[in-house]
C-alpha cells in the first residue's frame, strides 16, 4: 500500500513538473525597469563617441586648410606705422675750426603700405587648393564612415546583449528542469524505482546545468559592460535595454545577391570614396612639388611717407620755418610698382626629392585604395553567404521547433496513458528546449547578419 502511494505521488510530481509554467524571462524583468531602446543607444553613442568627435575636428581643420590655400590667390597686404616721439642725434660739423658738435632732437612719423600678388609660381597655389579640397572631401567622408561604424558597433553589441539574455533564460529553464528531475529521481530511488547510479548521474547533470547558468550570466554581464563602454554612460550605474520586435525580421529579403550588393557597396562605401579622394589629393601634391622647376613672378606695390619736426637744435628751440608734420606726410608720399621674377636654377636636388616623395605617397595611397576595394568585395561576399545561411538556419530551426513540439506533445500523451517511459518524456523535453534555443539564436543571428550586410555595403542609415 505504501509502495503504491509513493508511486502515485511520484507520478503526480512528474506531471506537475511537465505542465509547470516557464519561469519569468529576463526580458520581462528588464521591461519593468527604465530601459533603452536600440535607437536611443545609437543616439547616445553618436553624441558621445570620441571617434566621431575626432573626425569632426579633422574636418574642421581641413576647412581651415582650404581657406588657407584659397588665400594664396589673393594679394598680401601689410601696413607699417612708426611713431617716434623723441629722437636724439649727435654729429660733428666739419669744415669749421674747431669742429662743432651738433645735437638734434626731433619727433618723427613713418607710414608705409605694401602689397604683393603672385602672378605665376608653377601652379603651386592651384595644385595646393585642389589637394586641400580633396582632403576636405575625404574628411567629410571619414566623418560619415565614423558615424556608420558607431551605429554598426552599437547594433552588434545591442543584439549580443539580447542574445545572451535569452541564452541565460534558456540556461535557467534547463537548470530548473534538472533540479525538478533531481528531486523526482531522489524520490524514485527512495521508493526503489531507480538505482543509486541514476541519482548520481542526475546530480552531475544538475551541476552541469548550474555551471551553464553561471557561464551565461558572465556572458550577459560582459556584453552589458561592453555596451555601456561604447555608450560612455555612468560606469557606476547598470543599464537595461528593451527587446526587439522579431516579427520585423520577416520582411527581410529571403536571399542576398552578392553581385548586386557588391555594386551597391562600391558606390556607397564612404571609406572607399575617402581613400579615392585622399589619393587624388596626393596626386595634386605631385604637381605642387614640381613648382620650383618653373619661375615665380610677383607683382608688388609700395606706398610710403614720412615727416618730422624739430624740437631743439643744439639746445635751442627752432622757429617754425619747416612745413607742419601733416603737410610733410601728405607732400612726401612716394610709391613704386615692381615685377619680381625669381627662378631657382639649382637647389641641390631638393625639388627632385620632394617630387619623388610625393609620387611614392600617391602610389601608396593608390595601393591602399585598391586593397580596400578588394577587401570590400570579399567582405560583401562573405556577409552575403552568412546572411543566406542565417535565413536557411531560421527555416531549419522553425521546422525543428515545430517537430520537437509535436513530438513532446505526443510523448506526453503516451506517458499519461502509460505507453511511454519517463526517460522518453525527459528526452523529448530536452529536445524541445534545444530547438527553442536554436530558434532564438537563429533569430538574433539573422539580425546580426543583416546589420553586417548593411555595414559592408555602406547602407546603414544615419537618420
Amino acid at each position: 500500500m505504501t509502495s503504491a502511494s509513493s508511486r502515485l505521488s511520484a507520478i503526480a510530481f512528474l506531471l506537475a513538473f511537465l505542465i509547470a509554467p516557464p519561469i519569468a524571462s529576463a526580458a520581462q524583468d528588464e521591461a519593468r525597469k527604465d530601459s533603452l531602446s536600440l535607437s536611443e543607444c545609437i543616439d547616445i553613442a553618436l553624441e558621445r563617441a570620441t571617434g566621431i568627435k575626432k573626425a569632426a575636428y579633422a574636418l574642421r581643420l581641413q576647412g581651415s586648410d582650404v581657406l588657407k590655400n584659397y588665400g594664396q590667390f589673393l594679394p598680401r597686404v601689410s601696413v607699417n606705422a612708426t611713431y617716434t616721439p623723441r629722437s636724439v642725434n649727435k654729429s660733428y660739423i666739419t669744415g669749421t675750426t674747431p669742429s662743432s658738435l651738433v645735437k638734434t632732437t626731433t619727433e618723427r612719423v613713418d607710414l608705409s603700405l605694401s602689397t604683393s600678388l603672385n602672378i605665376f609660381n608653377g601652379l603651386r597655389d592651384y595644385a595646393g587648393l585642389r589637394a586641400s579640397l580633396q582632403r576636405k572631401e575625404a574628411a567629410e567622408l571619414t566623418l560619415w564612415q565614423a558615424r556608420q561604424t558607431i551605429i554598426y558597433d552599437i547594433t552588434q553589441t545591442y543584439y549580443q546583449v539580447l542574445l545572451n539574455r535569452e541564452l541565460l533564460l534558456i540556461a535557467r529553464e534547463n537548470l530548473s528542469a534538472s533540479e525538478d528531475l533531481l528531486q523526482l529521481t531522489r524520490r524514485q530511488y527512495e521508493i526503489g524505482l531507480k538505482p543509486i547510479t541514476d541519482f548520481y548521474q542526475q546530480q552531475a547533470e544538475t551541476a552541469s546545468s548550474e555551471l551553464s547558468v553561471i557561464n551565461a550570466e558572465n556572458n550577459l554581464r560582459e556584453s552589458r559592460i561592453e555596451l555601456q563602454r561604447r555608450l560612455r554612460t555612468d560606469p557606476t550605474q547598470n543599464i537595461a535595454i528593451v527587446g526587439i520586435d522579431t516579427a520585423s525580421l520577416d520582411s527581410l529579403p529571403e536571399k542576398a545577391d552578392p553581385d548586386s550588393l557588391i555594386t551597391i557597396a562600391l558606390n556607397n562605401r564612404k571609406d572607399l570614396k575617402s581613400a579615392s579622394a585622399t589619393a587624388k589629393a596626393a596626386r595634386w601634391e605631385i604637381t605642387r612639388s614640381r613648382a620650383p622647376h618653373y619661375p615665380s613672378l610677383d607683382l608688388s606695390f609700395n606706398l610710403g611717407t614720412d615727416g618730422y619736426a624739430y624740437y631743439k637744435y643744439n639746445g635751442d628751440v627752432q622757429s617754425d620755418t619747416s612745413p607742419t608734420l601733416s603737410d610733410q606726410l601728405s607732400d612726401q608720399i612716394s610709391y613704386s610698382v615692381a615685377l619680381n621674377l625669381n627662378w631657382s636654377i639649382f637647389d641641390g636636388f631638393l625639388t627632385h626629392y620632394n617630387i619623388e616623395q610625393a609620387k611614392i605617397n600617391y602610389l601608396n595611397q593608390e595601393l591602399d585604395a585598391g586593397d580596400l576595394e578588394q577587401d570590400i568585395v570579399l567582405d560583401v561576399r562573405l556577409a552575403s553567404d552568412n546572411y543566406n545561411a542565417a535565413q536557411h538556419q531560421i527555416n531549419v530551426a522553425q521546422q525543428s521547433q515545430k517537430a520537437a513540439e509535436q513530438a513532446f506533445q505526443t510523448i506526453q500523451r503516451k506517458y499519461e496513458l502509460g505507453a511511454a517511459t519517463f526517460v522518453e518524456v525527459q528526452a523529448a523535453r530536452a529536445t524541445l528546449i534545444t530547438a527553442r534555443s536554436d530558434r532564438t539564436q537563429s533569430i538574433y543571428n539573422l539580425a546580426l547578419q543583416q546589420n553586417i550586410l548593411d555595414f559592408t555595403t555602406g547602407s546603414i542609415p544615419l537618420d
